[in-house]
């Protein structure tokens, strides 16, 4: 895996006002070097890999709070593992069931034809679409 410059970290990390500690800033960099799904296992054994001592515990601190702020998205996809998505613009995934991974799925590409109207005194907030996928 590669990783973004931290310098561009931080700053973007104090623009959602977190505090750029040096774990956040290399958790951060490892997601947000590319749009990617990444879950905190896979994270946690990237940075162990590179010799980092860091925690699962401050890992998932770390994730919760970027994507409290917006700098990531937590995705629940099937009940499992929770994935971190570094693309927080609209978009939908296909899921490999096999694997588990994710990949980016354009809103454009997905077309709803009626959805139910929302019940007395609600609106929609977004949707999410997973649709998983097997090899043949």
């Amino acid at each position: 895996m590669n990783a973004i410059h931290p310098d561009i970290v931080n700053e973007r990390l104090r623009g959602c006002g977190i505090l750029p500690t040096v774990q956040r800033v290399r958790i951060a960099s490892l997601l947000l070097v590319a749009p990617q799904h990444l879950t905190a296992d896979q994270i946690l054994g990237e940075l162990r890999s590179r010799g980092e001592r860091v925690s699962k515990a401050t890992v998932y601190n770390t994730l919760n709070l970027l994507a409290g702020k917006g700098v990531i998205r937590q995705l629940a996809v099937d009940g499992g593992c929770a994935w971190f998505d570094s693309n927080t613009a609209p978009h939908f995934h296909f899921q490999d069931v096999d694997t588990g991974a994710l990949t980016d799925l354009p809103p454009e590409t997905v077309r709803f034809e009626r959805l139910p109207l929302p019940p007395m005194g609600t609106e929609y907030a977004g949707i999410e679409l997973f649709i998983r996928l097997r090899r043949v």
